[in-house]
């Protein structure tokens, strides 16, 4: 990881300028966006560069540079259009049409080995005309906690946008939610789209039906290629972005995980999560857990979250309606309970250490287990990790060996509930044939990550970047994120 300016003075050929973008949003025509230049910083710093998605490009890490990412993505050279888009968005409940990308904007689109389309888009690369009164600026510490939220929730398996570079810029902002002044950096983020709900909505909000026929027509071509052509294409697209949402909502509350944010500019219109601000990993389980410190009203709690999503599809079609029938639509959108259930489900028992989820305790066992971490308050992130290193076939001999002087657990571990969840989680054990301990052992281990990004883990690695500029903890700590260590 570099941590000097550098500049290509290579005489081959920038691998990122020489990919095969594709004009596919472009192609849409200007009423969706809106053309802009990068800002010209006085800095170049590579922080960060995401080795693990260039083979995902084609590209070999060890033939791409540290000037290479500088150049393309802090420097923004030889890559025109750059386009900003044009979204509305209900923010916290209000409608809100002065939205667009306002620091950001689509660098470029291009295919992976996989045959998918992706988006390299910018977060902190300049004003826009949406950027109204603000800087366009992106914090060197905002930049800094989504890498980490992005590979963090990546490796737990979250549908989840990640993070191609981060460069630092080497201006000063000021800011009111940190010390400032603060250090900068621009950001790359790598996605599979850059349309949002909000998209949709801005074109219901000018009266322009047709403009909400063409770009629902290019995002099923493009994101949902299986129903282009299909007669009934439109409902089934809508049935399928619930479906997509409601898992990635059953992923984040899995995971512990609350977005912070989740007005309808946030949601992406593939079913992928995004856009990592005020989030946090709840300590523990508490459903009126908010990430946000502005969100006085909690209406993006953890435990709100599976509403508001669905909330959020509900409103989407509002501008659809112009396409889809409406009734079609509630019919997709009826299943969105059903969907979230069956995902969240299969996680949780999955962390449990089960992949085979037959049993009719099962259900049991999940609805116990959220009791538990509830009532008793115990880490939620700690319960899973602490099952997961201490388990043992003996298990099933004796259920008082189940977290047996575990210091973290309350009364002594010897609570009712406690009780009550061990003696089932051992008749389970008991109803799997001995040699399915292995597997439940190593299912544990591919679902509980031991490094949860907790606030205080987060400042841990920021503190020593902000006093002594030494980056040295922020890398030690991806690497146990990316190897779910």
């Amino acid at each position: 990881m570099s941590l000097t300016e550098t500049s290509n003075n290579s005489n081959s050929p920038n691998p990122f300028l020489t990919l095969n973008y594709e004009p596919a949003l472009e192609s849409l025509g200007g009423d969706y966006f809106d053309q802009v230049k990068a800002a010209e910083f006085p800095h170049h710093i590579l922080r960060f560069r995401n080795d693990q998605l260039l083979p995902k490009l084609g590209l070999d890490p060890q033939a791409v540079t540290d000037a290479d990412f500088i150049e393309a993505f802090g420097q923004f050279q030889a890559r025109e259009p750059l386009l900003a888009l044009r979204y509305h968005g209900y923010q916290f409940g209000e409608y809100n049409p002065f939205l667009g990308d306002g620091r950001g904007f689509l660098y470029g689109q291009v295919r992976g080995t996989d045959a998918e389309l992706y988006d390299f888009g910018t977060k902190g690369s300049g004003t826009t005309p949406y950027s109204r009164s603000a800087d366009g600026r992106l914090t060197l510490k905002g930049g800094v906690r989504e890498v980490l939220a992005a590979e963090a929730l990546h490796q737990m398996s979250v549908r989840t946008s990640r993070c191609l570079s981060m460069i630092e810029t080497g201006e000063s902002l000021w800011r009111g939610d940190e010390p400032s002044p603060t250090r900068s950096a621009v950001m790359v983020r790598f996605s599979r789209s850059h349309i949002r709900f909000g998209t949709f909505e801005r074109f219901h909000y000018i009266e322009r039906p047709d403009l909400i026929k063409k770009l629902l027509d290019h995002v099923i071509e493009y994101y949902y290629p299986s129903l282009h052509g299909q007669p009934d294409s439109y409902a089934l697209f809508y049935a399928e972005l619930v479906q997509r949402v409601a898992e990635l909502t059953a992923q984040w509350m899995a995971a512990g995980f609350c977005h912070g944010v989740l007005n309808t500019d946030n949601m992406s219109i593939t079913g992928e999560s995004f856009d990592y601000g005020p989030y946090a990993f709840i300590p523990t389980y508490d459903r009126q857990f908010t990430a946000a410190y502005f969100d006085y009203f909690r209406r993006y709690s953890y435990g709100r979250q599976p509403s508001v999503c669905k909330l959020n599809l509900e409103l989407l079609q509002v501008p659809l309606e112009a396409i889809i029938g409406p009734e079609e639509m509630e019919v997709g959108l009826a299943m969105f309970d059903e969907h979230y259930h069956i995902e969240y489900r299969r996680l949780i028992l999955n962390k449990l250490g089960f992949s085979e989820l037959t049993l009719p305790e099962f259900d049991q066992l999940l609805g116990q287990t959220i009791r538990l971490l509830q009532e008793t308050q115990i880490g939620y992130h700690e319960f899973f990790i602490k099952l997961s290193q201490t388990f043992s076939s003996n298990w099933r001999d004796d259920a008082s060996l189940i977290f047996k002087n575990a210091d973290f657990l309350p009364l002594d571990g010897e609570s009712e509930i406690l009780e009550n969840w061990r003696n089932l989680y051992q008749q389970i054990l008991n109803k799997l044939p001995p040699d399915e301990m292995g597997n439940i052992a190593q299912q544990m281990q591919r679902s509980n990550p031991k490094t949860v990004l907790l606030r205080p883990v987060i400042e841990s690695v920021w503190e020593p970047i902000a006093n002594e500029d030494n980056w040295q903890p922020f890398y030690d700590l991806l690497s146990k994120i990316q190897s779910k260590n």
